[in-house]
């Protein structure tokens, strides 16, 4: 992670100034922000959704399939390969159809890889490895999506905000959206330890988490039910204006 730092010149690309303004004055200007609080609210639901989701894996895989727990890897590793298969495509897609749309088709996908997992047991044919190998290919691109394009709406939104008011404070937005993600990340956990043992009895003295099927279905629905609301959120993000503030400095240029 130096090789950037060092390699990088960074007056190429940006003219960096000293702020002159505290870390907390900074923050509150930030979230002042109104389509930065849009996103960051979507962005809060979609760190939910993701960490239930991989937070629950071994136990989808376990419980919920009845496959050995080592198929874990097997699957999450097959879902990341075949998400890094599909980044070279997703810049294609962000000219041709833009950022927000694309970052919504993201949450509904992952959505629909959420449902198929809820629907383990349920659907007769939904048995073994199948629903592994269908989340995989279902989530892979709607993860190729998000691991790249929300990046970039901060990225705009900081810019734009920093034409707008006449401070540069990309540093903080990216440190707010980071504030977001572990709050979401955090509170997803409190969620599924307190979902997933619907139906079971927990040991008090143990540090293990006894799942339940019913549990995990339901850890499932609500993973579902975050992308969706996260994807609802983010339609009231306005990215023509944001676009329209950084094509009016280009044209200025």
């Amino acid at each position: 992670m130096l090789i950037p730092t060092f390699l990088l010149k960074e007056k190429e690309f940006v003219d960096t100034k000293p702020s002159t303004v505290s870390v907390f004055k900074s923050l509150a200007a930030t979230f002042k922000n109104r389509e930065f609080r849009v996103f960051a609210g979507s962005d809060v639901m979609y760190w939910v959704g993701l960490t239930l989701f991989q937070t629950g894996l071994p136990f989808f895989v376990k419980v919920s399939m009845n496959l050995n727990e080592g198929m874990t890897m097997v699957f999450m590793g097959g879902m990341t390969v075949l998400s890094a298969c599909f980044y070279p495509f997703v810049n294609g897609f962000v000219r041709k159809h833009g950022k927000k749309k694309m970052v919504i088709c993201g949450f509904l996908g992952l959505a629909l890889a959420y449902t198929i997992t809820a629907l383990i047991g349920v659907l007769p044919f939904l048995t073994g490895m199948l629903p592994g190998v269908l989340i995989c290919i279902i989530a892979a691109f709607p993860m190729a999506l998000l691991g790249i394009i929300p990046q970039a709406i901060v990225a705009d939104v900081a810019e734009a905000d920093g034409i707008d008011t006449g401070e540069n404070r990309e540093g903080m937005f990216f440190a707010a959206r980071t504030f977001a993600m572990k709050w979401g990340q955090a509170l997803a956990m409190l969620v599924f330890t307190s979902l997933a043992i619907i139906g079971t009895t927990q040991a008090t003295n143990s540090n293990e988490i006894t799942a339940s099927a019913l549990g995990l279905r339901i850890v499932a629905i609500v993973a579902v039910c975050f992308c969706t609301l996260g994807a609802v959120i983010l339609g009231l993000y306005n990215e023509k204006k944001v676009m329209k503030t950084i094509e009016s400095k280009k044209e200025k240029n």
